[in-house]
């Protein structure tokens, strides 16, 4: 279905090429305030996707990415013709994100929101030791390791992937709990949990093993318990190009060396 795009904002990371590229972008197709855009183009890599996602985040706006950074699995292909006719005919991908609340070595709690995935990992050279609760049991009564982490669909084929945890199809109701270089138990390797849950982790002899926890690019130190569970109250909005479909992308993980 046919969108109105009269009204696109170019945001773009701090790198030169990104920097460029939005230049040439606003030089063919002008440009609308962020508070009075319908789409925002997003050009940069997947990092500063993240971050323009969390600001965007229910306020209505639909993000359209162009890959001007590494990787971009976030992203579409970056072309500067015809970008109003491909934002029209853009797919549209609704995703709730997880909502990490974090209590500190000091009692403090924070929050923060992740479309990929939320993390744990040791502060210093003592391994971690952690307890996994879900929706108020224990499952997991200690785990040695490096971390640990909770990651959506969407984020399963980056960081989870790389800790040889499972890619998760687009669509699925689940979520994967993905340990870091596990030394016990040895043979776990993680589990697959529904996205209703709710997931606690707590730091075991926290002083001596500290902890960091990461919400995609938000960081807490030394924390003593962190939950985990997906927001239905906040959505993001992104648009993919219909040859290079978020579904596909994922897809297309799970056939690649």
């Amino acid at each position: 279905m046919s969108r109105s795009t009269d009204h696109l904002c170019f945001v773009a990371s701090t790198t030169d090429e990104a920097q460029d590229a939005r230049d040439t972008l606003i030089k063919q197709y002008g440009n609308t305030s962020f508070e009075e855009a319908d789409v925002i183009i997003v050009l940069g890599g997947d990092g500063f996707m993240l971050q323009v996602l969390n600001e965007t985040m229910n306020s209505g706006k639909r993000i359209y990415g162009m890959n001007r950074g590494s990787v971009g699995f976030l992203m579409n292909d970056y072309r500067v013709d015809d970008l109003p006719e491909r934002v029209a005919k853009a797919t549209g991908n609704e995703f709730h994100p997880l909502r990490m609340t974090a209590i500190d070595a000091n009692g403090e709690e924070f929050t923060a929101l992740a479309m990929n995935e939320v993390s744990l990992f040791r502060q210093s050279h003592q391994a971690a030791k952690l307890r996994v609760d879900v929706d108020g049991k224990t499952r997991l009564e200690e785990l040695i390791c490096d971390g640990m982490m909770v990651a959506t669909p969407a984020g399963s084929t980056a960081y989870n992937f790389s800790a040889h945890g499972p890619i998760l199809p687009l669509e699925s109701p689940l979520l994967a709990l993905t340990p870091v270089s596990a030394f016990r138990p040895r043979r776990w390797r993680g589990a697959l949990l529904p996205n209703k849950v709710t997931v606690d982790i707590h730091v075991l002899e926290s002083e001596k093993r500290p902890v960091n926890a990461v919400a995609d690019h938000i960081e807490v130190k030394s924390v003593q318990m962190v939950r985990i569970a997906q927001s239905k109250d906040r959505t993001a909005k992104i648009l993919s190009d219909p040859d290079r479909s978020w579904s596909d992308r994922v897809l297309a993980e799970q056939f690649t060396n």
